[in-house]
């Protein structure tokens, strides 16, 4: 019996699955959406209905699949769908969206697939079934490979690979044997290390094993569709657990390694076994703005996730950290924000995200720098540095606090409760996100006669030291600073 918090899903579908139905074809509900609804509970399925995906921000997605073929689902959506597109259709999927009581949806409707895969490509030789459990038995794994009919007299679930028990004892299997599962699509092991964080699954033994003996194939899989998965993995509330399954099966090597060497670096520091325990330590103390200790910030959430947990990849290439010297700090910091770069980019990051992760690894220890206290001109250049990612280094900055030393942890907390403080009180007073000299360049030229060139750039340097350094000082004074300045660069 299907339970009642399938109703509100199953109404919105019903039109769509009437018209499969009149023309004598079949139409399932699969993937994330029925696992979803079996897993969850009245509150869920309904934020499953009307909620966004925080990826896209848009309604979820619904997947369908069908024995009708590619032509005849486009002239089944005709005069249903508000607009169809057949990007996929080579693959047999087309999409589709519609307008409905919770905003614009989308649907991606795939007729049954039976695929072959060769040895050195991701994309499948597609070949058509007449079979939904055929077309089941290519999926990703046992959870993920159930349906629910929507064209019988009741919605029918359809599990012939017991993805629901699987489901209610969290236990990550795939329908196939893995390695085959696996040589068809080797994204799908570094998928199963999301379902192991999200779903808190326990993976079967032999998963594992083929895992190990496969991750060599990770190497045929574009870098956008890895850093896609590895997206998705950061942002489930607690990875830490898939995290480690990457590490202990060796596929971080393959796409990540900079993870795995950091369980070779002891920690003395934060007094964890290694410096790859306290990172997963910080990646998790980083939440989503909703559920942060300090409220609702306003931070981008995937991009602090990330630096949280490149955040000390330039430890193990920092001589002397690990000899427990303490915060000398070194250049492990510059280190860890060009191997963040490096990788970042390897993994076809945009621009913006290379720049704002690898600068916020760099900046991450800005923080200790100012162990006597947040004078004016520290928090200036603090805020000056930081720049449009202010937000996002507090709270990496906080979250990378898990020292096991109560008074420690304290004085650390209080340090930077105090440092937030004092930015709201030089905010009020001052444009601290815009930091800029007094005189902008026009007027510095006019002031000592000068034409563009080098000693422009040089006084506008003097000066903004000096914004940093004192604050504002007024038109008359700033002047006379200038002119100071001037006289001291031709006195001789």
């Amino acid at each position: 019996m299907i339970p009642a918090r399938f109703q509100p899903v199953l109404a919105e579908l019903a039109p769509l699955g009437q018209r499969f139905r009149d023309a004598g074809h079949r139409l399932y509900l699969v993937g994330g959406t029925v696992r979803d609804l079996l897993a969850g509970n009245e509150s869920s399925a309904a934020d499953l209905l009307t909620g966004n995906d925080p990826a896209s921000g848009e309604l979820y997605d619904f997947d369908a699949t069908t024995d009708a073929h590619p032509d005849e689902v486009k002239r089944l959506l005709q005069g249903w769908a508000d607009a169809i597109w057949t990007q996929g259709e080579r693959f047999g999927t087309i999409g589709a969206k519609k307008h409905g009581p919770n905003g614009d949806r989308i649907y991606e409707i795939t007729t049954h697939r039976a695929e072959a895969y060769t040895d050195d490509s991701r994309k499948p030789d597609v070949q058509f079934s007449d079979r939904i459990e055929t077309d089941l038995s290519r999926r990703d794994f046992t959870i993920n490979a159930m349906a629910l009919e929507l064209t019988t007299d009741s919605p029918t679930l359809v599990d012939p690979y017991g993805g629901a028990v699987d489901l209610l004892t969290r236990t990550l299997r795939t329908p196939l044997p893995p390695e085959v599962s696996f040589s068809d699509d080797p994204l799908r092991m570094l998928r199963a290390a999301r379902f192991i964080a999200r779903l808190q699954c326990t993976p079967v033994p032999e998963l594992v094993e083929a895992v190990k003996a496969l991750k060599g194939r990770l190497e045929i899989v574009s870098a956008e569709r890895v850093r896609d998965e590895l997206d998705k993995l950061i942002t489930v509330p607690h990875p830490t657990a898939g995290l480690w399954f990457l590490i202990e099966t060796g596929l971080a090597d393959e796409f990540l390694p900079e993870l795995p060497m950091m369980q070779l670096e002891q920690d003395p520091i934060h007094r964890h076994k290694d410096v790859l325990t306290h990172t997963l330590a910080v990646v998790e103390n980083v939440r989503p703005p909703a559920e942060h200790p300090e409220g609702s910030l306003p931070f981008d959430f995937r991009r602090t996730r990330l630096a949280a947990l490149f955040h000390d990849v330039g430890k193990p290439r920092t001589r002397g950290y690990q000899k427990g010297k303490g915060v000398t700090f070194h250049h492990h910091d510059a280190v860890g924000a060009r191997l963040t770069r490096k990788r970042l980019e390897a993994l076809r990051y945009s621009n913006d995200d290379v720049q704002a992760i690898s600068e916020l690894v760099a900046l991450h220890l800005r923080f200790h720098t100012y162990a006597m206290g947040w004078t004016d001109s520290a928090v200036r250049r603090y805020v000056r540095d930081a720049g449009p990612l202010l937000q996002e280094l507090n709270v990496l900055t906080r979250c990378d606090c898990t020292t096991r030393n109560e008074k420690k942890a304290l004085v650390l907390a209080r340090r930077m409760d105090d440092l937030e403080v004092r930015i709201a009180e030089l905010a009020s007073k001052e444009e601290l996100a815009s930091i800029r000299p007094e005189l902008n360049g026009a007027e510095v030229m006019a002031h000592l006669d000068l034409t563009p060139g080098p000693m422009v750039g040089k006084a506008l340097n003097h000066l903004l030291e000096i914004r940093l350094d004192e604050g504002v000082l007024g038109d008359d004074a700033i002047r006379a600073r200038l002119d100071e300045w001037w006289r001291s660069e031709h006195s001789e």
